[in-house]
């Protein structure tokens, strides 16, 4: 591998580890706009998955008794989005992905932009239990068609005032189950190859590293500062989706 290489893989490592580790979700958006230079759009995307799982199991650890506390309430997006994901996956055959990017970085942008501006945060506070379910169900169809599990879950907890290591408790271990089920799939077809597998295996320290750096910044974070930076996360994301299927 040439210095360049090298040097663009860890930097997009480096940008989607510490994301992750910030906010428990994000690796794909910021780790492919430096990966899809230098590797084609199906590796960039199997070796990103398997850097969301392995980095997010660091943030699972970190709120894993927000998990125990509350179990149902994560059954509640991740059994119906563990339906969705094989959909997804099907749906590659009938749909258009990057037709699919568009419309969700445009809800993304909206959000994001919309909620980024106004003083005060959303409060849904009355119990939703069947439109969890079916967040979780299109996050599925979501994560296994583009990779994006996270961009609906994440903006409807977003509207949540659970305190942050509830919301992450949510978030964090729905990315990393669904994202898991996404690399079983690619490893089914045949996406990790010897050259794919060395890749991860440099990438990965990276990854690891800075995500420790994200969760330690995400500790020092108040509630209210961390549902405004999940919501200022989906205008940006939404704007480095737009940005990469758009140039």
């Amino acid at each position: 591998m040439e210095t360049d290489f090298l040097l663009i893989l860890a930097i997009g490592a480096a940008s989607g580890g510490f994301i992750n580790g910030l906010a428990g979700f994000g690796t794909a958006l910021f780790a492919l706009g430096f990966w899809l230079q230098i590797m084609p759009p199906a590796q960039a995307v199997s070796i990103v998955v398997v850097m969301s799982v392995i980095s997010g199991l660091q943030g699972v650890w970190l709120v894993r008794r927000s998990i125990l506390d509350q179990p149902r309430r994560l059954a509640r997006f991740l059994l119906p989005a563990l339906v969705g994901v094989p959909l997804g996956v099907a749906a590659l055959s009938v749909l258009e992905p990057v037709v699919l990017k568009l419309i969700i970085a445009g809800f993304l942008i909206l959000y994001g932009g919309f909620f980024t501006l106004r003083s005060a945060l959303p409060k849904l506070e009355r119990p939703t239990p069947v439109i969890d379910g079916l967040i979780g169900f299109a996050g599925g169809i979501l994560g296994g068609a583009a990779s994006l599990s996270g961009a609906l879950p994440t903006m409807w907890c977003a509207m949540r005032p659970w305190p942050k290591s509830e919301t992450r408790a949510v978030l964090q271990p729905f990315n990393v189950v669904v994202l898991g089920v996404t690399a079983l799939v690619f490893a089914f077809k045949g996406a990790y190859t010897t050259q794919t597998l060395t890749y991860i295996a440099v990438a990965l320290p990276v990854t690891m590293i800075f995500a420790q750096i994200g969760i330690t910044v995400f500790k020092r974070l108040t509630d209210d500062q961390f549902r405004r930076l999940l919501i200022a996360m989906m205008l940006v994301s939404g704007l480095v989706l737009l940005a990469r299927e758009v140039f």
